[in-house]
């Protein structure tokens, strides 16, 4: 059995702002940039994909340039790939499904992380392994704001918190923050592939400015 409660601290951290821009950095001279952009549209809070060469070094830079900036390491589908996250300097770690190796990996390094989960089964087994916040993915695909109340009646009571990612936008991002389980959210709309690949520096500003001035509208 492992043990992550003595990170929920960190976890709780992480999530406060309510927003995780999910990126896939194809080149890491790109990183710094983004999360510049990011951080002039409030927000602090990101996700480099693990998905291309580039995620090891894009996370150290952003670490090593912009301290106010929480970056964490995403589609971690290894141990290996845990540590090197780790080595990076990522603060946090998320992966797409419940892998037991992975959170070993992670809870020997005392990494904050999301594991993934889609269905009640998943989820019992994360809570038996003690894992408390967890990704729901894909979120639209498997059932989105409906499947999340669905799973909230029988789950309620265990303190379980998700974070769905997948298909979320800015459309639809003010009926996940409504929901009492839902930690934070993940998204890439505001810092697409393309974007990133066209230096739209601007427009991911913007794009992030508009999803903080919803989340500030559910808080108030």
């Amino acid at each position: 059995m492992y043990h992550p409660h003595t990170i929920f601290m960190k976890t709780e951290t992480i999530l406060r702002q309510r927003l995780i821009c999910v990126a896939v950095l194809d080149q890491s001279d790109d990183a710094v940039p983004l999360a510049e952009s990011l951080l002039a549209g409030g927000m602090s809070t990101m996700e480099v994909t693990f998905r291309t060469a580039a995620a090891a070094d894009s996370i150290a830079r952003i670490r090593k340039n912009l301290p106010a900036v929480s970056v964490g390491a995403g589609t971690l589908l290894t141990a290996e790939q845990v540590q090197r996250a780790v080595d990076a300097g990522a603060q946090f770690g998320v992966s797409p499904g419940l892998n037991e190796a992975v959170l070993a990996a992670a809870c020997k390094n005392r990494m904050p992380f999301f594991p993934g989960v889609m269905t009640p089964t998943e989820v019992g087994r994360a809570l038996e392994l003690g894992w408390k916040h967890l990704k729901f993915f894909p979120a639209e695909a498997a059932g989105g704001v409906a499947m999340l109340k669905a799973l909230a009646g029988p789950l309620a009571h265990t303190g379980v918190k998700f974070v769905p990612t997948g298909g979320i936008r800015a459309a639809n991002l003010p009926d996940y923050l409504a929901l009492p389980q839902v930690a934070a959210i993940g998204g890439s709309w505001m810092a697409e592939r393309k974007l990133i690949a066209e230096k739209a520096w601007a427009k991911i500003t913007a794009l992030t400015a508009e999803a903080m001035k919803i989340i500030a509208r559910t808080k108030s």
